[in-house]
C-alpha cells in the first residue's frame, strides 16, 4: 500500500445525507444529569435500517452489534456487558430525532448513529436534552459539529471524516494520481453532502472543471447530462454522491463510451456501487473510504470475524460502526453516568481500530487516514492512504 502525505488545512470529516441537519440547538444542557450506568452498559443504535440509504444503516448494525459481541465474550466494561437497544429511522430525519429521544427514555447510556448527515442533525438536540452522548460513524457534513453561534455541540461526536475533508483529498488525488489537468464536476445537488464536497473541491482544485453537471436523489437516466459531457475534452470525472444514483451512472457513462477516470467520494463504498454499475463498467473507478483490510492486522481480524458472523464482506460503514461501539466502551471504562462518557470521549487520544488510530479534537472531529480504493472489473485493485498533516 503506497502512502501520501497531504499537507491540508484540516477540518476532519463525517458522512452525511439528503437533508439539511438541524444543529440551531443548545450545545450545553448543565441542569441535566444524563443517564445512570446501571449493571449494564447500554449502547442505543439509531440507525437506517429501512428506506433509501438502507444499505450504510443496516450494514453499520452489524458492526456494531459485533463489537459489543466481542466486548461481552472478553468481559465487558468494567465487568458489566453491554446491552443493545436498537431502532430504525427509516431514513427518515424526524424518526431519528424521536428515536434519540425513546433511547434515552429506555436508559441509553450512549447512542451510536444515526449514519446520515441529516438524520445526525435531527437528533442532537435530542442528545444534547438528555444529556447523552451520540457517536454518528458516518455522518460526514462539515458544520456538524457547531450550533448556529458556532460553539461546539457538547454531546456530538463522530468517527469518520468530514465532506469538506473530502472534497480537498479529491482535490489532492485528482492532481498527484489521476494527473488530471481538466475534469467534469458530476455531484448530487439534493445533499448538502454532494454539495459539501463539490464545494470543497471546487476550492481546492488547481486545475479547470471544464463542466460541472448535477444529478438528484432518485435519478434513474443520466444519458442527458451524459451526453453534453460525453465530447469534452478532460481527464476525469469528479462524482460527489451516493451509491444509488453514481453506480448507474458508471453504467450508463461506459455504455457511451465514456473511459475517463471515475473518481468518487466514500459514497461509493457500498457493494451495491459494483452491482449497479455491472463489473464490466466498475474499472478505472475510485472512491474515498475509512477502511481497508490491508491496513493493519487489526483491520484483517475485523474483517475475517465479520465475514464469518454473516456470511458477507463488511464496508467501509460497518467498520466505522464496529470503531465507534469500541469507541463508547472505551469512554465507558470508570464512568458512573452519560455525562461521563461524554467527557472521556471528548479526551479520546491515539485510540487504535480498524479504521485507523483515532483521535478527538477541540471540535469533536476525529484525526486520521483516508484511503482512496481503486476498482477493475468491480474489485478492489490498488489502495493509497492519504495522512492529513
Amino acid at each position: 500500500m503506497k502512502k501520501r502525505n497531504l499537507v491540508l488545512a484540516f477540518a476532519t470529516l463525517a458522512s452525511s445525507v439528503m437533508l439539511a441537519a438541524c444543529s440551531d440547538v443548545s450545545t450545553t444542557n448543565s441542569s441535566a444529569t444524563g443517564t445512570e450506568i446501571g449493571d449494564e452498559l447500554v449502547i442505543g443504535l439509531n440507525l437506517e435500517l429501512s428506506g433509501e440509504v438502507s444499505s450504510y444503516g443496516q450494514t453499520e448494525e452489524k458492526g456494531a452489534k459485533l463489537a459489543a459481541k466481542e466486548i461481552n465474550a472478553a468481559g465487558g466494561v468494567d465487568g458489566k456487558d453491554i446491552k443493545v437497544i436498537s431502532k430504525d429511522t427509516k431514513s427518515e430525519t424526524a424518526e431519528a430525532a424521536s428515536n434519540a429521544t425513546a433511547l434515552i427514555s429506555e436508559g441509553a447510556n450512549v447512542i451510536v448513529g444515526p449514519a446520515t448527515s441529516g438524520a445526525s442533525g435531527a437528533a442532537i438536540s435530542s442528545a444534547t436534552s438528555g444529556a447523552v452522548p451520540m457517536i454518528t460513524p458516518s455522518g460526514t457534513q462539515t458544520d456538524l459539529v457547531k450550533d448556529s453561534s458556532g460553539n461546539v455541540q457538547e454531546y456530538f461526536f463522530r468517527t469518520t471524516f468530514t465532506d469538506g475533508y473530502q472534497g480537498q483529498v479529491m482535490a489532492t488525488y485528482a492532481t498527484e494520481n489521476l494527473s488530471a489537468k481538466k475534469v467534469v464536476l458530476y455531484y448530487d445537488n439534493s445533499s448538502d453532502y454532494g454539495k459539501g464536497i463539490a464545494d470543497a473541491f471546487k476550492e481546492a482544485y488547481k486545475g479547470e472543471i471544464v463542466a460541472e453537471v448535477t444529478f438528484a436523489s432518485g435519478d434513474k437516466d443520466f444519458q442527458a447530462a451524459l451526453t453534453k459531457i460525453k465530447d469534452k475534452d478532460f481527464d476525469a470525472i469528479i462524482m460527489p454522491g451516493y451509491y444509488n444514483e453514481t453506480g448507474t451512472i458508471t453504467k450508463q457513462a461506459r455504455e457511451m463510451g465514456i473511459d475517463k477516470p471515475i473518481l468518487g467520494s466514500d459514497g461509493f463504498d457500498s457493494p451495491q456501487f459494483a452491482e449497479l454499475a455491472t463489473k464490466s463498467a466498475a474499472s478505472k473507478v475510485y472512491y474515498l473510504s475509512a477502511f481497508v483490510t490491508s491496513a493493519s492486522e487489526k483491520a484483517q481480524k475485523f474483517y475475517d470475524a465479520y465475514k464469518a458472523e454473516y456470511n458477507e464482506e463488511p464496508s467501509m460503514f460497518s467498520a466505522l460502526a464496529y470503531d465507534s461501539v469500541y469507541m463508547a466502551a472505551e469512554a465507558a471504562k470508570g464512568a458512573k453516568t452519560s455525562v461521563d462518557i461524554k467527557d472521556n470521549l471528548a479526551a479520546t487520544k491515539d485510540l487504535e481500530g480498524v479504521t485507523g488510530k483515532t483521535s478527538v479534537d477541540e471540535e469533536h472531529n476525529v484525526v486520521k487516514s483516508v484511503y482512496v480504493v481503486g476498482l477493475t472489473e468491480g474489485e478492489q485493485s490498488s489502495v493509497d492512504e492519504v495522512t492529513a498533516k
